[in-house]
């Protein structure tokens, strides 16, 4: 079974330096925000990309004084939470490509053993999947 939602995904572009994750996630946590997921890499030695999942809208991280330049977008995604069972995903990108949805990027967790694994995802058509995702 796949539970599924629409999701807000913060995108932050950042320096890539030591502690700027521990004062993004302070940031958030001051503000009561959880993070349900967040992937990173760094795009180069001096900048870093850093997507962030949360329980709800937030505003002025782009404000943060990590010891560079910062942007900060806002995206809708899907946030998926599927049984941690072989072939759980299998069924979620058939779904989805049978449906003719395109999927952008993801990135996701896993429980070592009860509880769901969680799946962030863009698609090409995020409500098109939501509903596809729902039956």
């Amino acid at each position: 079974m796949v539970k599924v939602m629409m999701a807000k995904e913060i995108v932050l572009t950042v320096p890539n330096k030591v502690g700027v994750m521990a004062k993004i996630s302070k940031a958030l946590a001051d503000k009561g925000v959880n993070i349900e997921g967040v992937a990173g890499y760094a795009k180069s030695d001096a900048e870093a990309e850093v997507m962030i999942v949360v329980n709800r809208a937030v505003a002025g991280l782009d404000k943060l004084d990590l010891g560079g330049r910062v942007s900060m977008k806002e995206r809708d995604m899907l946030l998926l939470e599927v049984e941690n069972k072989p072939g759980a995903l299998k069924e979620v990108f058939e779904k989805l490509a049978a449906g003719g949805v395109d999927i952008r990027y993801l990135y996701g967790t896993a429980c070592a053993s009860g509880c769901p694994s969680r799946l962030v995802l863009s698609t090409g058509d995020n409500q098109k999947a939501l509903g596809i995702l729902k039956k």
